[in-house]
């Protein structure tokens, strides 16, 4: 493989986004009752950034951190995929297998798991696509990798939001189901379901009934 060393000609300014990213997050967490424990969580920003816990936990904290230089940082990514990326059986995968996936000779593999050799472009692209890990994993500032890792979780928390203004507006345009939501039948039927005998489940079903016949749906 050919190609510009990682880092050649590239700007290392410190990412902005990332504060911005977090006050985000962690806004939308307190709308939908998401503890910012599990939003936060070191292990698993870890895990998708590939950054490690004592930075992640420093960043997220305003305090700076983060590893400068490319290659320590490169050799700490393909570190953390190599523990965090298995094969179905559980083990990492080995050298030549990460040679052979990612179209080099094992010597090199070798090399850059090492520290040994300088990745290229090309041999982050490869193995960011062995890996299945998106453009940039193996080689963005600290801050960045972990703003792009929070990111995906601010999508996950706008589409949680979305649905449940989207549910609750149904709720609003269907008596039924206000009904259903203001009363909280579902959560009563559930705790009808533990109760000891079909005796008990009978007297809470026949209550249900006559609530739901108290209430009409709107004509289609």
């Amino acid at each position: 493989m050919t190609g510009g060393f990682v880092g050649e000609g590239q700007d290392t300014a410190p990412s902005t986004a990332l504060p911005a990213v977090v006050a985000r997050v962690a806004a939308l967490a307190d709308r939908l009752d998401v503890p910012h424990t599990e939003v936060f969580g070191i292990g698993r920003l870890s895990a998708a950034s590939g950054v490690p816990e004592s930075v992640v936990k420093a960043l997220l904290s305003g305090r700076p951190a983060g590893e400068p230089e490319v290659q320590t940082r490169f050799v700490q990514r393909l570190d953390l995929l190599r523990r965090t990326r298995l094969k179905p059986n559980g083990r990492k995968y080995t050298q030549q297998e990460i040679a052979d996936g990612a179209g080099m000779s094992r010597q090199q593999a070798g090399a850059l798991i090492n520290g040994d050799r300088r990745p290229t472009m090309e041999h982050c692209d490869a193995i960011q696509r062995f890996f299945r890990v998106h453009a940039g994993f193996l080689t963005a500032e600290d801050p960045e990798a972990l703003a792009n890792a929070l990111q995906h979780t601010e999508q996950e928390l706008l589409q949680s939001l979305a649905d449940r203004e989207r549910r609750a507006a149904a709720a609003a345009d269907d008596p039924l189901e206000r009904l259903l939501q203001d009363h909280g039948v579902r959560g009563i039927a559930w705790r009808a379901a533990q109760l000891p005998t079909d005796q008990h489940r009978d007297k809470v079903a026949e209550w249900l009934d006559m609530l739901l016949e108290s209430v009409q749906r709107p004509k289609a």
